[in-house]
């Protein structure tokens, strides 16, 4: 393999194919924000280790700086701009406003990102639990007990509904 190697690629991100010619290299993340301008999902640390760049793939969180763009052909990618319905914010979103569930904001759209999976998988039965399945997103504001908040808050209004 010739690392100038290019590879033509199909990928759907939020509910539309998007077809681009890419690096074999390129990860998820990369793809998603310079080839698509899709700049809510962030670049954190860029090793899986902050959860900045949350996104859904097939309906599961996974850190889209550690997937390749290539390996995700063929699967369904949610980003943080694909969770409203038009103007209508997802409830997870609007919880994060009511409960302000953020400071500067930086770590938001991947900590969103992983609550609206973690709820979906039925993990957010306590705060407990919502604290450990929410542990691989950090915030270097400290926003942790509002975040908690605003996930618990959401979780009982989808059981609720």
């Amino acid at each position: 393999m010739d690392f100038n190697d290019t590879l033509d690629v199909a990928l759907r991100v939020n509910g539309r194919e998007q077809r681009a010619t890419i690096d074999v290299r390129t990860t998820l993340l990369d793809f998603l924000r310079e080839h698509l301008r899709l700049t809510g999902t962030k670049k954190g640390c860029n090793y899986g280790e902050c959860g900045a760049c949350t996104v859904h793939l097939d309906g599961r969180a996974v850190n889209a700086c550690l997937v390749l763009a290539a390996s995700a052909a063929g699967r369904e990618i949610t980003t943080i701009e694909g969770l409203a319905d038009g103007d209508i914010l997802h409830p997870v979103q609007q919880a994060f406003i009511d409960r302000d569930g953020f400071q500067c904001g930086f770590c938001t759209p991947g900590q969103i990102m992983s609550a609206v999976a973690l709820i979906a998988e039925g993990h957010a039965g306590s705060e407990a639990e919502v604290r450990e399945w929410m542990s691989g997103n950090l915030c270097r504001c400290s926003s942790y007990p509002q975040i908690v908040e605003a996930v618990t808050a959401a979780a009982a209004a989808r059981r609720a509904d």
